[in-house]
């Protein structure tokens, strides 16, 4: 695409000079470290670098024009300026990469808890269907079985543009995408033309950056009211999901010009399960679709996630496919990595790696493990550094009043002190209450296996896929779940 064509998306700019030599962009990017011959380079204000700074790096590595909101001296490409670089830079790489999302059918899914697994089980439903997929999300970025890295749940608008317009090039069909609340407010999903938005839950999370939960609330509700004016569009239907249990989602039917789709357990919802039976090896439940009614026997466990998979099903079905074939699908998907997976052991004693970073997910997991478990529950658990501190005491006293034997430790303390973390989770349990505590999270893997006895359940939160501990700058391997082999592994032997 020429240059002259792509600034001309930009309807309020001031280009210097007026006149220039047009080229053939080759890539616009907000990172000097892609630049290459004819980039647009977009000077992006971030929480910890201004692109600005970085311009004469970007133009000595190659870059043909600079995208900016700040006056630059001695700048000998054209300079574009614009009021704000991130809108600028939303609306640039839509046209940059074809508006792709258009032609995906856009399933974008939201809520502090549950975004990982519906995400997968939307993606495992379109594949059954006969579609190729595309997922976006905290664990990956994934085109058809092609696995590629990220680095935030929600990437930036760019590399999203970039992987959507990859995902159309090798014919991908639906994209399910997790949708944090951070890259909301932040416009990381400007221009991003969603089919389906899906509202899972809002409990505590991220408040060290939206500060109260009225700021995270209106962050999740944008998906919604951007979810487009119309009621028609390419001939497709816009459609909000909303779970009515919780009341932020009965709040967004109000947010939203889309059609509703309604689920849950407790309320009147168009799509309701009850008569709800959890045991060790998944969950049973009765599904009521409008009028029509089925009985599910689904591999995963617990309450939430019959949420997950009402979610889910009420998405795929949004979109059009047959209830069915939808339920078919659910009944034989085996679960999410690091979502209470299950790591069985000849010593009978089993462990648990789940995802649970918030207070309310804790308690999800250990309410679920609670409801099968034979034996003592044991709860390793810790808190991140450099983010929320006012869930550590809560974690704390869920992880004590719901387990038999909680133990505290790190999870990614980053920039502070772990042992300041644990002191923060300490201040969450009665006066004169003991807990073990380790900085090392192996060594408290290792306590909790050395303590169990056969029958015991070992639920160890916090990380759950993640494969690597941030101590400090630097970011080490680390995986629950092959520390938790390890440790049983070695029990075993002893034994």
């Amino acid at each position: 695409m020429q240059a002259s064509k792509l600034i001309n998306s930009l309807k309020f700019k001031k280009v210097i000079p007026n006149r220039f030599e047009d080229f053939s962009v080759s890539l616009l990017t907000q990172d000097t470290r892609e630049v290459v011959d004819n980039s647009i380079f977009v000077a992006v204000k971030g929480a910890k670098v201004d692109g600005h700074t970085l311009v004469d790096t970007a133009v000595q590595k190659g870059a043909s024009m600079i995208i900016a909101q700040e006056k630059l001296s001695s700048i000998e490409v054209p300079v574009v300026y614009v009021r704000d670089t991130k809108r600028a830079m939303a609306i640039l790489s839509s046209y940059f990469y074809a508006t792709a999302s258009e032609a995906l059918r856009m399933i974008g899914v939201t809520g502090t808890n549950g975004k990982t697994t519906v995400t997968h089980i939307i993606e495992a439903i379109f594949r059954a269907h006969g579609e190729k997929t595309g997922l976006i999300g905290t664990m990956y970025r994934k085109i058809g079985d092609e696995i590629l890295a990220t680095k935030n749940t929600t990437p930036d608008i760019i590399t999203l543009q970039r992987t959507l317009n990859k995902m159309v090039e090798r014919g991908v069909s639906t994209v399910s995408m997790e949708v944090s609340s951070i890259a909301l407010v932040q416009g990381r999903v400007w221009g991003i033309d969603f089919d389906v938005a899906v509202f899972t839950n809002l409990t505590r999370d991220h408040l060290d950056y939206h500060k109260t939960m009225a700021n995270y609330a209106h962050a999740k509700s944008l998906l919604f009211s951007q979810l487009g004016n119309s009621y028609t569009h390419n001939g497709d239907t816009k459609v909000a999901v909303l779970n009515i249990d919780d009341p932020i989602g009965r709040q967004f039917e109000h947010d939203t010009a889309a059609q509703v789709l309604t689920y849950g357990i407790k309320q009147d919802a168009m799509v309701r399960a009850s008569n709800i039976v959890i045991h060790s090896q998944g969950t049973d439940f009765d599904l009521q679709l409008f009028e029509r009614k089925w009985h599910l026997k689904v591999k995963m466990v617990g309450l939430f996630n019959v949420y997950n998979i009402l979610a889910a099903l009420a998405a795929a079905y949004a979109s059009g496919l047959d209830p069915e074939e939808i339920i078919r699908t659910l009944e034989s998907f085996p679960g999410v990595r690091g979502r209470l997976q299950l790591i069985t052991s000849p010593t009978r004693i089993a462990a648990i790696v789940d995802y649970s970073h918030t207070p309310d997910s804790l308690l999800n997991a250990l309410e679920t493990i609670n409801d099968f478990a034979k034996g003592r529950v044991f709860c390793v658990v810790g808190c991140g550094g450099d983010r929320d501190h006012g869930k550590r005491p809560k974690m704390a006293a869920i992880a004590l009043a719901h387990s038999d034997y909680p133990i505290f430790t790190s999870d990614n303390p980053r920039s502070e002190d772990p042992q300041k973390i644990i002191a923060d989770m300490l201040t969450g349990l009665p006066e004169g209450e003991k807990v073990p505590t380790f900085l090392k999270r192996r060594k408290a893997i290792e306590f909790a296996v050395n303590h169990a006895l056969p029958g015991d359940i070992i639920l160890i939160a916090g990380k759950g896929h993640e494969d690597y501990q941030i101590i400090g700058e630097h970011k080490y391997h680390f995986d629950d779940v092959e520390e938790a082999q390890r440790a049983l592994k070695m029990k075993e032997q002893e034994s």
